[in-house]
């Protein structure tokens, strides 16, 4: 009851202040805290996989809600491909994060395109246009640089998406490629019978997966072309609230 009689705004300044600290700096927003909020899934099957970028962990920017995936492409695409000192390149986005997406939009790059299948009732920017990974409506060679952070394990026929994003991925353009993956497991476990969300929920790790990628996920990106490279940053930046376990894949062209 309290709490509905302060605003929002001033709510949010008391969290802030009440989080504030020197363990985590965030490079998206610049909030420095003593904590990140708990997010991601609690189940079995995330933990016995060991898969990076679903299971329950510490994660969350109290300030701008910025997820540990979030930072971690973030601070691949300014540290190492640095794109904030070349804004004429075109960038393709696929199922934006609210928080990556809105810095990037507001960046200026000469081109920002952002698309999701569903984009009706997910709260997306206008931005945001409808478009399927399975037929993307741009030609050949034409984006400098694609983000594709954890979507394909949504995607039954992966390969077919992989092979559209290398399609429209210019020649020296770069991909990033991110999924669920297991660190333990060689094979991708994935069953497209399988129907009950409940049932995918337990096996998966999401009721709308497909699939765990298991350490074959390379291969597959390679069959249709892409060259694929692996860079771990939570050494580099340790405040910066990224997972340990997770690293940016990267597939060039």
């Amino acid at each position: 009851m309290v709490k509905a009689l302060i605003p929002q705004k001033l709510r949010q300044l008391i969290k802030l202040r009440v989080y504030s600290g020197n363990t985590y700096h965030c490079p998206m927003c610049g909030y420095d805290s003593k904590s990140l909020y708990s997010l991601g899934h609690d189940l079995p099957i995330l933990e016995e996989k060991e898969v990076v970028g679903s299971k329950r962990r510490d994660a969350g920017c109290h300030s701008c809600r910025s997820t540990d995936r979030d930072r971690l492409v973030f601070v691949f695409l300014k540290e190492k491909l640095q794109i904030f000192q070349n804004k004429e390149i075109k960038i393709l986005h696929f199922a934006p994060e609210k928080a990556l997406s809105k810095v990037l939009f507001k960046t200026g790059f000469e081109e920002y395109v952002c698309g999701d299948l569903f984009t009706e009732g997910y709260f997306y920017p206008d931005y945001v246009r409808n478009m399927n990974v399975l037929d993307i409506p741009f030609g050949e060679n034409y984006f400098d640089l694609i983000i594709c952070n954890h979507l394909l394990e949504h995607v039954p026929d992966d390969r077919a998406a992989m092979q559209e994003l290398f399609r429209v991925l210019k020649p020296g353009g770069k991909a990033i490629l991110q999924v669920p993956l297991s660190l333990n497991s060689e094979k991708t476990d994935e069953d497209f019978t399988l129907t009950n969300p409940s049932e995918k929920e337990q096996r998966f790790g999401q009721f709308d997966h497909v699939r765990i990628y298991g350490q074959d996920y390379f291969d597959r990106l390679e069959s249709v072309g892409f060259n694929v490279e692996k860079h771990h940053l939570y050494n580099e930046y340790p405040t910066y609230g990224l997972s340990i376990d997770e690293f940016i894949i990267q597939g060039g062209k």
